[in-house]
């Protein structure tokens, strides 16, 4: 008798770092089980929605939203929302019958896993970073695994259920290590220029984007720019330099940011856990922009940590004055830029994926 093919359920969002690993996750089940069946689920007008489907999978929207940090009306909704989540998130289980739902954090996948636990479905959780969300706090319980990337982590969740396997990538990000022509053309690289490519997570960084905006001619003097300045800003930078300039590329997002890796020279970054994993496997050297505006400073942290191992510069926003000085060592010295690059490789984890996805398979197969 031919067995039915499995079916997973999955749920993070809000941000890159949240789905990307989910993304990663489903990848590696789907390359193993051609067959499988997946179903996503996300909070309605979050950027999951358009970033899943252009992955190639389907998403559901839940009317699903965090809690205002300031005082906010808003902040009334919430329990509305999250029991109607809840409610139609039962609905989804009972309909689409998934073996086994897999949750990355975020607000989005709190409903989602919550009904899970509550109709007894396998539950997984991978949380990225060294001081976990509020939503794998409190999820915990319905797991069975639950994949982290840092020690330590028994403080917040239980220790009985936690793995360590380093943080899901994508594929491409390890088996992207040619520099493509056409990716140069895309990104209005000069071949014969350094790039300097940077990001500040999918919605963008303030901080970042006002230095970067103040650097950009001393880059350009002596390098190619990538500039990835977050959606919220992209508009505003859009209006003041020329999108097809030579040498400078500006976007408000770029999933396929792979592509650009092995162009990039230095990386200019914030320091989130998912971003760490994904410039280790590719060995790039970076100056490393922790944000303040997170739950235990863990961005800090996370890059303290990098820079202990020789593996990262860090320059904490209070001292963003002395980012040209330090990026302009960075460009006219190769001998710090190819020592960075061997330190961060050590620190990588390429094979994590595939280990959530061992485990995952392990509980769910008969």
């Amino acid at each position: 008798m031919s067995r039915k093919p499995m079916k997973f359920m999955l749920s993070g969002g809000g941000t890159g770092g949240h789905i990307f690993p989910a993304l990663s996750i489903a990848d590696e089940l789907k390359r193993r089980l051609p067959e499988a069946k997946f179903l996503f689920v996300g909070a309605l007008g979050r950027m999951e929605m358009t970033q899943i489907p252009n992955a190639g999978y389907e998403i559901v929207g839940l009317p699903i939203t965090g809690l205002q940090r300031s005082f906010s009306l808003k902040n009334f909704l919430v329990p509305f929302k999250l029991l109607y989540s809840i409610v139609k998130s039962i609905a989804l289980l009972r309909h689409f019958k998934p073996n086994a739902v897999i949750g990355t954090g975020g607000f989005a996948s709190g409903p989602l896993v919550m009904a899970a636990g509550l109709l007894n479905i396998p539950v997984f959780l991978q949380e990225q970073n060294s001081y976990p969300g509020i939503v794998n706090r409190w999820a915990g319980r319905f797991a069975r695994k639950i994949f982290v990337a840092y020690e330590g982590m028994d403080k917040y969740l239980p220790a009985e259920k936690i793995l360590i396997t380093g943080n899901p990538i994508r594929a491409e990000i390890v088996t992207t290590k040619q520099k493509d022509p056409k990716v140069a053309a895309k990104f209005l690289i000069d071949p014969s220029k350094p790039t300097v490519l940077v990001v500040g997570g999918s919605l963008g960084a303030r901080s970042i984007n006002q230095a970067i905006d103040s650097l950009v001619n001393e880059i350009q003097e002596k390098a190619n720019l990538v500039w990835i300045c977050g959606k919220i800003y992209f508009d505003t930078y859009r209006k003041k330099y020329p999108i097809n300039k030579s040498r400078f590329y500006l976007d408000a997002f770029a999933a396929d940011l792979y592509e650009v890796y092995p162009w990039a020279e230095i990386v200019i970054s914030r320091a989130g856990a998912g971003t760490l994993s994904e410039l280790s496997a590719a060995g790039k050297a970076c100056i490393l922009i922790p944000s303040p505006n997170v739950a235990e400073n863990h961005q800090l942290k996370n890059a303290k940590a990098f820079a202990e191992k020789k593996a990262a510069i860090v320059i904490e926003e209070k001292n963003l004055s002395s980012l040209k000085d330090t990026l302009m060592m960075l460009l006219t010295s190769a001998e710090a830029r190819v020592q960075l690059e061997q330190n961060i490789k050590l620190l990588a984890k390429p094979d994590a994926t595939q280990k959530i996805a061992d485990e995952i398979l392990k509980a769910v197969i008969a």
